[in-house]
């Protein structure tokens, strides 16, 4: 039997909810921001993948003609609707329910981001030889650093409504472009060789 692309949306929006619970539960301390940036590299992309091409190769198995379009949204139609689900649950859970997480998060993305300028501007000191190099690159450092004072980072907030938009819309690319690989590779060439035959 066939499962239905919404159901498997509803699954995978079960599957991510899980992932996210685990890694709140589990490693909500000093790590939280960048296991959770793991996970949504490596974890839920495969989780997503492995769920469309099983929604098409199911689909491809039980059917003589798969045509693009079909092939396309059988893909596309679970992932779409468990991406949106759980994004839509993260962000109410965070800004509305666990809002402590929420500022932990926040905190650990300006720290994690401070350290990477950090790690930038030492090894870029390193190799410079001439003085004005070295004096130009202590004043960008010095401009640049003056965004992480404890006045300009007061109130920024990376899990807006804009913000979780902006990440939905980049992953809705990964979508597409898994969606459109699963429908040219799983659709059959039946369609036009019926055509050719009957001219």
């Amino acid at each position: 039997m066939t499962k239905s692309p919404s159901i498997l949306g509803i699954l995978l929006f079960g599957a991510t909810m899980i992932v996210f619970f685990v890694v709140y539960y589990f490693f909500s301390g000093v790590e939280y921001f960048d296991i959770s940036l793991k996970a949504n590299a490596f974890i839920l992309p495969i989780i997503y993948a492995g769920a469309a091409f099983w929604s098409v190769k199911s689909y491809w198995s039980s059917h003589k003609v798969v045509s693009f379009k079909d092939a396309f949204k059988r893909a596309f139609v679970p992932m779409f609707i468990g991406g949106i689900l759980s994004i839509l649950s993260i962000y109410a859970f965070l800004n509305f329910v666990d809002t402590d997480a929420k500022k932990l998060l926040n905190y650990q993305y300006v720290t994690r981001q401070k350290s990477e300028l950090d790690k930038e501007y030492t090894s870029a000191r390193k190799i410079l030889k001439h003085q004005k190099d070295i004096d130009e690159l202590d004043q960008k450092y010095k401009e640049r650093i003056q965004s992480f004072t404890p006045e300009a980072v007061k109130g920024k907030d990376m899990l807006t409504a804009s913000h979780f938009s902006g990440y939905f819309a980049a992953i809705l690319i990964f979508y597409v472009v898994l969606s459109l690989f699963f429908g040219a590779f799983f659709r059959t060439k039946t369609i036009y060789q019926e055509t050719e035959i009957k001219e």
